[in-house]
């Protein structure tokens, strides 16, 4: 699954930064490839949207910030304290 992730986030990065280019200087990734009409640049636009679909799909799982909020919300039950003979908090080594 991490493979899958990884590759999705990379297309979503390709899909990102060619939209940056069309709105910035006017210009699309896709003409390199012979224009949106050529086959291989509609199945990069398909593969981009997929990632992005992936993504939506799977992204609260796979997510590291998404757990932290889960987790916030829904406490775990804490572990009894367990104390160690000899030593205090006071006491350095």
């Amino acid at each position: 699954m991490k493979g899958i992730h990884m590759l999705a986030f990379l297309l979503l990065v390709v899909g990102g930064l060619n939209w940056l280019l069309v709105g910035v200087l006017g210009w699309d990734v896709g003409e390199l490839f012979g224009g949106q009409q050529a086959m291989i640049s509609r199945i990069i636009y398909i593969l981009v949207g997929l990632a992005a679909l992936w993504e939506v799909l799977t992204h609260k799982g796979a997510c590291k910030y998404c757990q932290a909020v889960v987790k916030e919300e829904k406490p775990m039950p804490s572990e009894p304290a367990v104390e160690t003979s000899g030593s205090s908090e006071g006491e350095s080594m």
